[in-house]
């Protein structure tokens, strides 16, 4: 094992604070892991992970009256939690803070939880870390650099390695796979090819672990400055067969636009082009809309008898494969049915042709949308990839044209939230008739009619209903 690099690092004050207390009560503490990481990064963050041969329960009395608060969900991992606010110059600073015992973890064949057993120093528990440059510590509070596997070596280098093998990284813990490829995706970093080699060589074992740390998983992937980069790594490696089929299987499929486009790159772009529109910082929705928009297109593929390709309502499939996919990895139904929303609604902009829509179709498009018009104006913009930039840019016309008509009959009539020009109340007073489904059908004829012929005066709404009520007979 090489020897620690004994240079000192500058911590937060927080930390030193803590270091000072764990030492008193007779104890070793270190800042670990991301938080030295990004020390060296000089990406500081309010994040501070701490390791130490205390006990959770010694834990817990040295925490206690120090932390603003407490949490002990994690505890059975050995992992006690807290939050503590600081004064650092003019300003407070929120800090939370994470403090585990020297442990290890591993899982055994059908396992979905980590079992955890307790180390007693912390080169022990840092050979246990899933990555070199997350394996570097600083001894508190003398400030100590702790780097037995030259972590930062590696960090300068932009390289992803294992402190041990990959392969016992990975049967310790499957998820390290996926962490790999968002460590990748994060940092914009290199992944050692012993580490690709190990990844594809045993990406079966990551079905044993669960569907919601998988998920978190991909969501910080997904929200990371570089996604592509671990998609990339996921689908070479097999991992994605496992976790994400659908993007997998969007390899080699041609594009009904673009005979011989290939739709894994071209939904990469997508990715990368919504990204590029997005206003107030990562949109998850977004994003997971722009990733899974073209899923549907495999099992829509038809081979046509002038030569083309095409996937006829591969929209439609892709959102229910969306669903399905989403489900499975324990996404909340609202995220759900956002992103399935998306999906579906993907290509409803070619249908307006250079400007052909009625204002009917126009509200509809909006309705239809609802407050996930904006997210769709984007994935919309963004699922242009062509190179034909005379092609691009009367797309880009064209949907900047459908834009300014919604602008247009937004202010003209409230299009963000349609309604019938009379309401239930006035329905059944109009008509004598109790609440039941009768006034459901009249209330949906009146919206239809207020969306093919815009907004209604009073009188001409309450004949519209009658007229409506004597053809029901």
């Amino acid at each position: 094992m090489p020897n620690a690099d004994n240079a000192s690092l500058t911590v937060s004050p927080v930390a030193e604070d803590l270091g000072r207390r764990f030492s008193a009560a007779g104890f070793r503490l270190a800042l670990v892991g991301g938080s030295v990481r990004d020390t060296l990064l000089n990406r500081r963050g309010n994040d501070l992970d701490f390791t130490t041969d205390a006990r959770p329960e010694q834990v817990l009395r040295i925490l206690r009256p120090w932390a603003d608060s407490l949490w002990e969900v994690g505890i059975a991992f050995g992992t006690v939690g807290g939050m503590k606010s600081a004064r650092e110059g003019d300003s407070v600073r929120d800090y939370q803070v994470e403090v585990t015992t020297y442990r290890s973890e591993s899982y055994d064949r059908t396992s979905r939880k980590p079992e955890v057993s307790y180390g007693d120093t912390i080169e022990e528990d840092l050979v246990r870390r899933d990555f070199t440059v997350n394996a570097m510590a600083v001894a508190l509070p003398e400030g100590d650099f702790i780097d037995p596997f030259g972590g930062r070596t590696d960090l300068a280098a932009g390289l992803l390695r294992t402190p041990g093998t990959p392969e016992s990284s990975f049967s310790d813990d499957p998820l390290r796979m996926l962490r790999a490829a968002r460590f990748a995706a994060q940092l914009d970093f290199e992944v050692a090819p012993e580490v690709v080699a190990a990844m594809t060589a045993m990406a079966d074992r990551i079905t044993i672990v669960s569907a919601e740390r998988v998920r978190d998983e991909l969501n910080k992937l997904i929200l990371s400055d570089h996604p592509r980069k671990g998609l990339r790594l996921l689908v070479d490696t097999g991992l994605a067969d496992l976790v994400l089929p659908e993007l997998s299987a969007l390899r080699l499929e041609s594009d009904e636009h673009f005979r011989h486009k290939d739709v894994y790159e071209h939904t990469l772009t997508v990715l990368e082009q919504a990204i590029d529109l997005e206003e107030d910082g990562p949109d998850l929705v977004l994003r997971l809309a722009a990733l899974l928009h073209d899923i549907g297109k495999p099992k829509t593929r038809r081979f046509e008898s002038d030569g083309r390709v095409s996937f006829h309502h591969h929209e439609v499939v892709g959102a229910k494969l969306t669903k399905a996919r989403m489900t499975a990895l324990k996404y909340s139904n609202e995220l759900v049915k956002e992103v399935s929303r998306l999906v579906e609604l993907h290509l409803r902009f070619h249908g307006y042709g250079s400007g052909e829509w009625t204002d009917s179709a126009v509200r509809r498009y909006v309705r239809d949308a609802g407050p996930l018009l904006d997210r769709l104006h984007k994935l919309t913009r963004s699922d242009c990839t062509t190179r034909n930039k005379r092609k691009a840019a009367a797309l880009s016309r064209t949907y900047d044209g459908l834009e300014a008509r919604i602008a247009e009959l937004q202010e003209q009539e409230e299009l963000d939230s349609i309604r019938p020009d009379l309401d239930g109340n006035q329905i059944m007073g109009i008509l004598g008739v109790p609440p039941g489904p009768v006034v459901g059908k009249a209330y949906q004829h009146l919206l239809e009619l207020r969306l093919e012929n815009g907004p209604m005066s009073q009188d001409e709404a309450v004949a519209a209903l009658k007229e409506w009520w004597s053809a029901q007979g």
